[in-house]
């Protein structure tokens, strides 16, 4: 299976969701991340705290979905965040779409400390939703059930 996720800049969020997707899921998920209005890099701090938790980050760079035309994904996931206003970019392919909004980290100001909680809590919300997809076995799922399934992991 392969899914993607979406954001505007694709510098932070989108990329932690990328790296901790194809960590944890160990090839039976290829993960892919862009954005709509891909940044020129990934924020500096979304390679440090993924690096210090020993999650490869080679390879990881913003990029945008029209490079992804061809990808065929089977499940497309926007991070923006709705309760920030955030303008959430839409994927118009024919796949299972599926929001699961997270908090800019990146956007944030204040003290290394601060910061590192900041990411380090986005990045546990992104593992345990993550962890929680491989558990569904979606690749034996219907598109339907695909969809309930992924919009309720959001609610748990």
């Amino acid at each position: 299976m392969k899914i993607l996720y979406i954001c505007t800049h694709n510098r932070c969020r989108s990329i932690l969701s990328e790296a901790i997707t194809n960590h944890l899921a160990q090839g039976r998920i290829q993960a892919y991340s862009a954005g709509s209005q891909p940044a020129a890099e990934v924020h500096p701090l979304t390679l440090k705290y993924l690096t210090e938790r020993g999650i490869p980050t080679a390879g990881l760079t913003s990029q945008s979905w029209d490079d992804f035309a061809d990808l065929q994904p089977d499940i497309v996931v926007t991070v923006c965040d709705n309760a920030a206003n955030e303008a959430c970019p839409v994927w118009f392919g024919d796949t299972v779409k599926v929001h699961w909004g997270l908090p800019d980290p990146s956007k944030l100001t204040g003290s290394e400390s601060e910061m590192r909680a900041s990411f380090t809590a986005v990045m546990e919300t992104i593992a345990k939703r993550v962890n929680r997809l491989l558990s569904l076995e979606l690749e034996h799922r219907s598109p339907t059930e695909r969809q309930s399934l992924l919009a309720d992991i959001v609610e748990e």
